[in-house]
Formats: C-alpha cells, structure tokens, sequence
C-alpha cells in the first residue's frame, strides 16, 4: 500500500487540478472517472471550482520545469566552480614560503616582496622541515621537530595551530603531505621510523620500520602509492604503501657514507633516464615511482631505478650533499651542499653538470624546495609541487622559482 506525501487538503486540490486539466483537454470520461474515485460532488466541484483550476497544472509544470533547469544550472556552476577551486594553488599562498629554524620558530614570507610576514611560535626545540599541502581547498602548513612533534597549521586562521600530532621517539627530521591522499601526512624520524599520520584525526595510521639508523628525508610519489626514504644507514628504501602490509619494495645500497636527502624522479624525466638503466622505451607516465635520487655526506649524488640499481653517480659537490630535487619539466635534478654551491645536472646529457652557482650562501645550504606548478584543469597537481597523473604539464605552467635555506640564516630565492 502506497502512502500519499500529501495531505488530505493537498490531495484534494491536486484531484480538482487534474480533472479541470483533463476536461478542458478533451477527456470528459477519465475527468468523470477520476471525480467519482475522488467523491467530488457537485457541491464541492462545480463549474466556478473547474473554472478556477483548469489551468493550475499547467501553469504548476511549467514552474517545475524551470525550477529544474535552474538546478541544473546551479549544479553545473558548482562543478565547475569546485574544479577551479581543486586545481589552483590558493592565491594567498600562491607566493608564500615558510621556514623552520634552530630558534625553535617558523616565519612565513612573501618571497617576491622579499618581507616576513609572522612567525610562528609552538615549537620547544629546533624546528626541522616544513611542508604545505592537504586537503583540496583547505591548504595546511605542517612542522616537525627535535622537541618530538608534529604540528598543523591552518594559514587561513592566521595559521593558528589545530593539531599536535606526538608518536615519535626521537627527533622529526622530515615531514611532507601524501599527494592524492587528502588527508596523510608521512614523517621520518631519528627513532628509525616512518609514520603515517591522518590529519582529520591526528591518529597514526601506519609505522613502517626497516631502517637501521636515522631517517633523515622522505619522498612520497605523486600518486601517494609509494614512498622513497633515506638516512644514516646508507639506503634508499622504496616502500609500497598501497597495500595494507606496505613493505619495503626495494633497497638501494651504495653509498659510503650517511645519506642525508631523497627525491622521487617526476614522470616527466623517463624519457632522459630510461638510457641510462639500459631501457630501450621509457616507462609509462602513469607508473610513479621508476626513478629515484639519494643525496649523501660522501659529496655524491646517486640515481637509482626502481629495480635498486645504480644508474648512474653524479660526482661534483666538494662537501655533503643537503638536498636534491627534480626540475617539473623533467630534464634537471637540482643539488645544493655544504660547499656553499647549488647546482644544476642534465639527465638528457647523462647527468652532466651544467651549472653551478658557488657560494650561493655565506655558509652551508641547508635546504631546497622548488615553487609549486600553476596547477590548471587540466594537471592534478598538489601543494608540493607533485606533477599531475598524466605528468602532461605545460612548459607555461611551471614557475621557475628555487628557494635555498642556509647556515647564514639566509633565505634565497632563485627565479628564472
């Protein structure tokens, strides 16, 4: 038995609608059916009555069907509009760097001005890395550091610190967001371990242990499916967090002394780094995680694929190697040192050194990060700087901007 979502007055009006609908349509039987299965009597329905709702369902319809297609309308502009919103860098960060210190702080500038604009006080020893990124719309800043934790800061509450995120055992050396993920955050630490944290609840989700000594950087892949890792015990370990166990995929053994940084090769680079592991082809853009680079203390950079094979050592810094990163476009792997030096290699010329910029800092280079994409509709790029899935960006799309942190307690920005 059917129940009415009317009531017995609207149904009512809705039988008069109908049957004046139907006789003044030509259709005096079902008209006369429909007001016998109703009981409206002449008293209640009469010619007056008939006269008054002959066109109410009509005009009723006509009302529905622009009320839909305004719904469709609104729908349509709320897509697109969240599209906008999902792939563009918010533009009140669009040019903001953050930097973590010894002093226990972070300061938040606005690079092309050149001006800090706050610090950030939470920390109770030095602060160790920085790193934007979460969910789509809602930008996060995460901090780690030696006091053991794990904050969030949420810039459009005048970076107002929403969460504590305490597990570690031991100094937090590194902390980056899981491109595609939303809400994971990874963390690598002194007490050998990596964690995975979610943000929505502060729980940590995952602790993957395999290292043998500190880890001291971590990269995840621009799918979020895997994670590149380094340290103190010499290795690179390449680990596959798709799956619920998230074992060590492979280990990378090399180098002579402590490793101190990491990077995941960005698709866009196969095709220069598929010859030197002996490819004939490079592998496909959707594959995230074939080639990897180790910075060490032994002043060497190492390539690794992802069967765990050298392909090739990049030898040219004249004190430890602080931080590597791939240029988005694919062709270059940036490197900064102790040396005071950053430079630049060409994967296309078999990693051969094609500039160097010596003492770029008074003192040791500490730290590298290249600027975000600008993201469009067509990439899905994240707050790192992650290439989209399809690694199809746009030359126009990158924004030619380096910074480097150093031991002079400079910050520097590097553009075109």
């Amino acid at each position: 038995m059917a129940t009415s979502m009317l009531g017995p007055k609207q149904a009512e009006e809705l039988h008069k609608a109908i049957i004046a609908y139907l006789a003044t349509h030509n259709l005096p039987e079902s008209a006369a059916a429909l007001r016998s299965e109703a009981n409206l009597t002449e008293e209640t329905f009469d010619a007056a009555t008939a006269k008054k709702y002959e066109t109410l369902l009509e005009k009723k319809w006509n009302i529905v069907g622009r009320l839909q297609r305004r719904v469709m309308d609104l729908e349509s502009r709320n897509k697109t509009l969240q599209t906008e919103m999902d792939n563009l860098t918010p533009s009140a960060l669009s040019q903001r760097i953050a930097t973590g210190s010894d002093d226990y702080t972070i300061k938040i500038w606005d690079w092309e001005e050149g001006e800090i604009e706050r610090t950030i006080k939470g920390h109770t020893r030095a602060v160790l890395d920085v790193d934007f990124g979460g969910p789509r719309g809602g930008i996060l800043l995460a901090s780690c550091s030696s006091d053991l934790k794990i904050k969030l800061w949420d810039p459009s509450d005048d970076y107002k610190n929403i969460r504590t995120l305490p597990g570690h055992d031991h100094s937090v050396s590194a902390v980056r967001f899981i491109p595609s993920s939303g809400n994971l955050l990874v963390s690598a630490s002194r007490d050998r371990t990596i964690k995975i944290w979610d943000i929505t609840t502060g729980y940590c989700v995952r602790t993957l242990e395999g290292h043998a000594a500190w880890v001291r950087d971590i990269s995840p892949s621009f799918d979020g499916k895997f994670l590149f890792s380094t340290g103190d015990d010499q290795t690179g370990r390449l680990w596959d967090i798709s799956t619920q166990t998230a074992e060590t995929k492979m280990t990378m053994i090399g180098h002579e002394h402590f490793n101190e940084c990491c990077a995941i090769a960005p698709p866009s680079s196969y095709q220069h780094l598929a010859p030197l592991a002996g490819l004939k082809k490079p592998p496909p853009p959707t594959s995230s995680a074939e080639f990897m680079a180790t910075g060490s203390r032994d002043k060497t950079i190492k390539l690794w694929d992802a069967r765990g094979q050298c392909i090739k050592t990049l030898v040219g810094h004249d004190n430890w190697v602080r931080a590597v990163v791939f240029h988005p476009g694919g062709k270059y792997l940036i490197s900064v040192s102790d040396d005071k030096s950053l430079r630049a290699w060409d994967l296309s010329q078999e990693g051969k050194c094609v500039k160097v910029l010596s003492d770029s800092h008074e003192h040791f280079i500490s730290c590298l990060r290249w600027a975000p994409s600008k993201a469009t509709t067509e990439t899905n790029g994240d707050a790192n700087g992650s290439p989209s899935k399809t690694a199809s960006a746009a030359e126009g799309q990158i924004r030619c901007v380096l910074a480097t942190v150093g031991v002079d307690c400079k910050l520097r920005i590097f553009a075109n």
